[in-house]
């Protein structure tokens, strides 16, 4: 390919310098045989040390058996970029490579029948089936189809998964390009398939100066840094270079573990691990008078719905008046905004965690709206979906199940989810709290796209066939049941908040429904008072009157917010 390029660079060079020579002096006294001469020594001075070179570094006899036949294993390559080329280059430079590359097939269809190294692209990547039976029978027959981009669409992996699986092929797939730091001349070791790269999307572009901006030589708080998602703000924050990041969490191991990780990866950002409850509103206080930070994360929070719906008064007081707690703190502490991580299960709400999050959402909304008049602290909420991998999630379940060798557990067939992989879930929260910290809206939730929801029976199903079995056969999937407080689909707009665009892609604004501060003041303390004595009747009335959208229960039924109006008039 190389040596291609240079002859036509070089054809044209001499061209050029031909029709310029005649223009010029008419090529008088010019001997015909110098442009023929120039042409060749060109050619063979920018051609030649390559070549050596090439052949010198790349050139390498190929791995055969006792008779004589080539054991390198065949692959086809899903993607016709620059990671395919650099693959093959490597597979070239290695003394006993395990793989033989037969064919490429492209995402893009003008690319078939070109060729990377001499190896053709033979069709698109809807194509395996016909890539497949052209070498059936004969030695090229391949065993694995292999992906070369990191970042490829989640739909194609899904539809190359199952095409693999009907042809009996494995499915792998290259590192990312940065992992080949050390050179061509590394082992390259295909990878699993993982889960996340089914549900890969095209990456959204960010504004990572905003980001900076926003973090730079600033005093961070996260709350929850221990958890999946805190852990991963405070790994994204630390990139930043703040001037100090404070890591707040109940947990006393999951504070060890992310302080321990942070000071190995980001040994010159001085770290503060703080062990304290959310929930304490004098600990609280004391933490952010003690080291005033300017950015406040609250991640802290109940998540898992079937263990709230078992302990209905915990996920209240953590959720809803542990934000409340924090955002106080925060508001005495002058901290410039307080970003908020809330949940799709807010929209709508069916269990005590969802409604829990959405009396979050409430207060922020409201101490916003109130402290916009002073120039006070900004209150952003930012709401999104699933992510893949964090603990108590399905993912890992499914994992642990297929390690014992199944059964995977659905509660139902028609069960969706919304997902987006932590990485990315983060990456969009700090973009959305650069827009919000700038943001003219009052009281607005930033909610994330999460593109399409996913059946998580099929995500059952997919998982069965990375790890090689079939599903239904090797691996059982059941159906338990829809468990208290879990909704079939998830919804990331209430009916009354209308979508707004933002200039962040990925990022939109929701039209905020506010409850006014003082309303939510004393409902709060009403609130705290009906949780710690454990009064789950008076809770659920509170609850049912700040959000009437709730259909689960609080109490051992459901309150409706008709009866509870009534009991406030008989007590007015």
């Amino acid at each position: 390919n190389d040596l291609l390029a240079i002859t036509k660079a070089v054809t044209l060079a001499v061209l050029i310098f031909l029709i310029a020579m005649f223009a010029w002096v008419r090529l008088e006294d010019f001997p015909r045989s110098l442009f023929a001469i120039q042409w060749i020594l060109l050619i063979g001075m920018l051609g030649g040390p390559r070549f050596v070179h090439r052949i010198l570094k790349d050139r390498r006899a190929p791995s055969l058996s006792l008779d004589g036949r080539d054991d390198r294993i065949p692959v086809l390559l899903a993607g016709a970029g620059d990671e395919a080329e650099l693959f093959i280059r490597s597979l070239a430079a290695s003394e006993r490579a395990e793989y033989r590359v037969v064919g490429l097939l492209s995402e893009r269809a003008n690319r078939v029948g070109q060729f990377i190294r001499g190896i053709e692209v033979i069709g698109t990547v809807g194509d395996l089936a016909k890539a497949a039976a052209r070498f059936e029978g004969t030695p090229d027959q391949p065993r694995r189809v292999v992906l070369t981009r990191s970042n490829m669409d989640g739909e194609v992996v899904r539809g190359l998964l199952a095409d693999a699986e009907r042809l009996g092929l494995n499915l792998a797939r290259l590192p990312r390009m940065t992992d080949f730091k050390d050179g061509l001349t590394d082992k390259v070791a295909l990878r699993p398939v993982a889960v996340e790269d089914l549900l890969g999307r095209p990456q959204t572009p960010l504004d990572r100066d905003a980001m900076a901006a926003l973090v730079k030589g600033r005093r961070v708080l996260v709350t929850g840094a221990g958890g999946s998602i805190g852990a991963e703000l405070a790994r994204q924050i630390c990139q930043l270079a703040p001037a100090a990041v404070v890591l707040l969490d109940l947990s006393e191991f999951a504070l060890y573990e992310i302080d321990q990780e942070l000071s190995r990866a980001y040994p010159e950002i001085t770290r503060i691990p703080v062990m304290a409850d959310v929930r304490d509103a004098g600990q609280i206080t004391r933490v952010f008078a003690e080291h005033a930070p300017e950015l406040v994360f609250h991640a802290a929070a109940r998540k898992h719905v079937p263990l709230v719906e078992d302990n209905k008064a915990e996920g209240l007081d953590t959720n809803a008046l542990g934000t409340f707690c924090v955002a106080r703190a925060a508001r005495a502490a002058g901290t410039l905004a307080m970003v908020m991580i809330s949940t799709d299960k807010a929209v709508n709400p069916t269990s005590v965690m969802g409604v829990s999050k959405r009396l979050a959402e409430i207060v922020c909304q409201a101490m916003d709206v109130e402290g916009r008049g002073t120039g006070g602290t900004r209150y952003i909420t930012v709401r999104f979906g699933n992510v893949l991998g964090s603990t108590g999630s399905v993912v890992p379940l499914f994992e642990r199940q297929l390690a014992a060798g199944g059964p995977l557990t659905v509660t139902d067939p028609k069960m969706t989810r919304y997902f987006m992989t932590i990485r990315e879930a983060v990456e969009l929260v700090l973009s959305a709290s650069a827009l919000g910290v700038k943001s003219d809206a009052d009281g607005r939730i930033f909610v994330l796209d999460m593109g399409k929801p996913v059946k998580i029976v099929d995500l059952a199903r997919q998982m069965i066939r990375l790890a090689g079995l079939v599903p239904d056969e090797d691996v059982k999937i059941e159906f338990t049941g829809i468990r208290p407080g879990e909704k079939l689909y998830e919804e990331i707009f209430h009916g009354e908040e209308a979508p707004v665009p933002t200039v962040q892609p990925g990022v939109l604004l929701a039209t905020p429904r506010l409850v006014a501060m003082t309303e939510v003041e004393a409902a709060f303390k009403q609130l705290a008072d009906a949780c710690r004595a454990g009064d789950l009747e008076t809770a659920g009335a509170i609850v049912a009157d700040l959000v009437p959208e709730f259909t689960g229960a609080i109490a051992e039924t459901p309150i409706s917010p008709e009866p509870t109006k009534a009991k406030k008039a008989e007590q007015g």
